[in-house]
């Protein structure tokens, strides 16, 4: 689908399609991306939010012609006031984000009014929104010319082992038994976040449909299970993913490109593991140190995104910046680097010289190390990043474990240093970047015509331009 900007359906205005993320790197992300990929069916794209995140989400686009923001309509709301508590290893990720959460929920009446107004002057509002936003588009059964599909912003595998959890653990079908091994999770969710998403799945109750961004070739099976589960209350599903470009230009002259991808161009092919841990995370210093011994002890190369987890609003206030051992940076001159601002890892993981990545296993992450044919030395922090590890460990069989996160403990040098070598330096290793890079092959033959994700993809354009 990153070539997808030929298909004219010829709608106009007839149709118009609102955006509804929530505001968080990884779910703002994942929704602009699929803006971009609908308006390029010349359908018209509202993206909505606070003003603040708006203004995030535009500032870290990736992998894509900035011009293709100006197709798209950004509908601001005033930014509702909430605190903005700093990152805080006391409570777990992404804990710093709950009163941006609650303060959205403020959101619902503007979006309210905006989806009645734009309702007047075309034949269908499409409104899609993140399964955790549910509680601002409860009003839209009111429009009688507008239709909601929830957008589901993690794995298929996960939401179904959500489902599992929640139904009191039935029988597993046997495409499913892995399952049974999950690691405990109590200490990877927080309470608040728990009843937060609570709130948000009583006022699920209105689907047009269900959308992923996954596709059959990552996990069929598991969008099999969610295609026969009524909890989902959606009658219809498409998996459309991945959301972010499969390939990405070629851009070596620019004086855009970051410095981090100089250094690469200079390294043998698969021989650097990208260690980035998302958005959200944070680290202690005991933790940082631990990292930056078992990287230098793993004698693999390096690139190290070591940045403050983002607050609910980015632009306020200062990031914490994280100490290194005293002359480390000088010390690993050559086997790696540290990138302390905001890094471009799509293009990172789509770089030949890139050969692992240690990830937090966060669902974007997984998608785009997935779409380059990149393995994953999997450490999960909070949330269903556990479950998404499992998938990508245990049915795809493309990375190795670091951590679960359900300990809560420190996790050593030495294990670090052992997982980035089993991935980096072994025939195991070896074994995983070969499937990686076969799945990432079938991924992208079913973005192009006529592949499986491509054709899915103009199935829900065709429904909802339907007369």
């Amino acid at each position: 689908m990153g070539d997808q900007n030929s298909q004219n359906c010829g709608i106009g205005a007839e149709v118009v399609v609102v955006m509804v993320p929530l505001p968080a790197q990884g779910h703002l992300n994942q929704l602009l991306h699929l803006s971009r990929l609908i308006s390029s069916y010349n359908i018209p794209v509202y993206y909505t939010g606070a003003a603040t995140h708006l203004r995030q989400a535009k500032l870290r686009v990736q992998g894509w012609d900035l011009l293709s923001l100006s197709k798209l309509h950004f509908h601001e709301f005033p930014t509702p006031s909430f605190e903005s508590p700093d990152p805080d290893t006391k409570f777990k990720p992404p804990s710093q984000l709950a009163p941006s959460f609650h303060a959205g929920l403020l959101l619902r009446e503007p979006l309210r009014d905006f989806l009645s107004n734009l309702s007047k002057n075309t034949r269908r509002v499409v409104v899609i929104y993140d399964s955790w936003m549910a509680w601002n588009v409860q009003d839209i059964p009111s429009i009688p010319n507008a239709e909601s599909y929830a957008f589901h912003s993690t794995s298929a595998f996960s939401t179904y082992s959500f489902i599992w959890d929640i139904m009191q653990k039935p029988p597993l079908p046997p495409e499913a038994q892995v399952l049974k091994d999950l690691p405990n999770l109590e200490t990877c969710m927080r309470p608040e976040l728990v009843e937060y998403g609570r709130l948000q799945n009583e006022a699920l109750k209105f689907n047009s449909g269900a959308l992923f961004n996954s596709c059959r070739m990552v996990e069929g099976a598991f969008l099999d299970l969610l295609a026969k589960d009524p909890t989902l209350r959606a009658s219809q599903q498409w998996a459309i993913g991945p959301f972010n470009p499969v390939t990405l230009p070629e851009n070596k002259d620019s004086g855009m490109r970051h410095k981090c991808l100089a250094w690469l161009d200079k390294q043998e092919q698969n021989s650097v593991i990208l260690v980035s841990f998302g958005s959200l995370t944070y680290l202690s210093e005991e933790q940082i140190n631990e990292i930056a011994i078992g990287l230098a002890e793993s004698e693999q190369k390096f690139i190290w995104v070591l940045r403050e987890a983002d607050k609910g609003d980015v632009f306020v206030g200062e990031a914490r910046r994280a100490e290194l051992p005293e002359g480390y940076e000088d010390g690993i001159n050559g086997k790696g680097i540290v990138v302390r601002d905001w890094a471009p890892q799509l293009e990172i993981l789509s770089h030949p010289s890139t050969g692992g990545f240690m990830s937090h296993c966060g669902w974007n992450s997984c998608m785009e190390s997935i779409s380059m044919g990149v393995p994953i030395a999997a450490w999960p922090m909070h949330s269903e990043q556990p479950r998404n590890a499992m998938l990508i460990t245990k049915v795809l069989k493309m990375g190795v474990d670091i951590d679960d996160c359900s300990s809560g403990e420190m996790v050593s040098s030495h294990r670090i240093a052992d997982g980035v070598k089993r991935l980096m330096g072994s025939r195991e290793g070896d074994e995983m970047r070969r499937r990686a890079e076969e799945l990432s092959r079938d991924v992208k033959l079913s973005v192009m015509e006529g592949g499986a994700t491509r054709l899915e993809m103009d199935s829900f354009i065709s429904h909802i331009t339907r007369d």
